[in-house]
């Protein structure tokens, strides 16, 4: 399991030098014109992880897997995209399409660079884009009430729970507050989820700033960051040109680089941490002889479940898991010393996976 973003934002805001940077290829054009990105480029980028190389080392692994996630390069939304403006409906399906949002905000000045509206300012293009997020949602609302009517008159159980669950996400979006401001009971979660709206979808900025303001932001990236706060969103700061730039650099001379800039790691590692927080997200190993590997899950996710993610006859069959935490594997320098050591916990079925986990299921075929 890993995670589909859309990368979405204003045009000219720097979304494809992103991509670009992120899944290191060419495949979605950097041009300083609008809707020069037309169809959604899709890319998968590796997630870093040192912890996978560390354990591949240990165990003597021929091979290293680690897991990825999936970025959308969305075109450009622009006002009136609700509407059909620009080509603000097949945009609006793309974004219906993932699980959470990059929000890519212009927090730069560069007179080179046009920006649609004329100006810089990055909490109005949030606004902007919300906005156009909201109507959709309402639209859709209305639509989806009127097709209820028979059922809830019927007293459909399903129908009555979208129905009021529509209504109070309706309240929040006439208030000027997106879907996902709504308090959702546990036991209303999937039909929630149905709903697919999409002000429901988390939501990360991306504050897009200049190089030599890489390593501590800017005003402007300061003003996102409160808002974030705010409503309970997440940022971060990244330099869409220097991670381009990183992108066609070896691994020696990305590390060269990004000291030379006062960066601890690339923003790309920034992003995807801030990404599986943002979902709830975490890792978990198999190592051996043959491979390590990396794979995602939720937070919480049970032992047989998280089984699941590498084959489904290995949750239906689940019989225990074997886990040995990361600190212990590499303390203890793998599997064998680990088990001497009684730090390899036999676990069943009711045992939530931690991150870092270094598991091996038992299973029946």
């Amino acid at each position: 399991m890993g995670f589909k973003t859309g990368i979405v934002g204003l045009p000219n805001v720097g979304k494809s030098t992103l991509f670009n940077a992120l899944t290191r290829t060419a495949a979605a054009q950097a041009a300083n014109f609008p809707f020069c990105t037309i169809e959604p480029n899709v890319g998968e980028v590796a997630v870093p992880d040192a912890r996978l190389d560390k354990l591949a080392e240990i165990a003597g692994s021929k091979q290293i897997i680690p897991t990825r996630m999936t970025f959308v390069d969305i075109a450009g939304l622009v006002k009136g995209a609700s509407k059909g403006e620009g080509l603000g409906n097949q945009f609006l399906a793309n974004i219906r399409e993932c699980d959470a949002i990059a929000h890519v905000v212009r927090c730069f000045e560069d007179g080179d660079v046009t920006h649609v509206e004329g100006r810089v300012d990055p909490i109005s293009d949030i606004e902007t884009i919300e906005t156009e997020l909201m109507i959709a949602d309402l639209e859709s609302i209305e639509r989806r009430l009127s097709g209820l009517v028979r059922k809830v008159k019927g007293g459909d159980k399903e129908a009555v729970a979208q129905e009021r669950l529509l209504l109070a996400a309706k309240a929040a979006l006439e208030g000027g507050r997106p879907a996902r401001t709504v308090a959702v009971a546990d036991e209303d979660r999937r039909t929630w989820e149905s709903l697919q709206l999409l002000t429901q979808k988390p939501v990360l900025y991306v504050c897009n700033v200049g190089e030599d303001e890489a390593a501590a932001g800017n005003a402007l990236s300061q003003k996102v960051a409160g808002k974030a706060a705010a409503e309970g969103a997440a940022s971060v700061v990244i330099s869409a040109r220097i991670e381009e730039e990183i992108a066609q650099l070896d691994p020696a001379e990305q590390a060269e680089f990004l000291e030379t800039l006062g960066l601890e790691e690339a923003g790309l590692d920034r992003l995807i941490r801030a990404g599986y927080d943002l979902l709830g997200l975490q890792t978990y190993f198999t190592a051996g002889p043959k491979e390590a590997r990396a794979w995602t899950i939720a937070k919480g996710t049970l032992a047989p479940q998280a089984a699941g993610v590498i084959h489904g006859d290995f949750e239906r069959g689940f019989i225990r898991a074997e886990t040995i935490a990361y600190d212990d594997y590499v303390a203890l320098g793998g599997e064998a010393r680990a088990r001497e050591a009684g730090k390899l916990r036999v676990e069943g079925k009711t045992y939530a996976v931690r991150d870092g986990d270094v598991l091996h299921f038992l299973f029946n075929a």
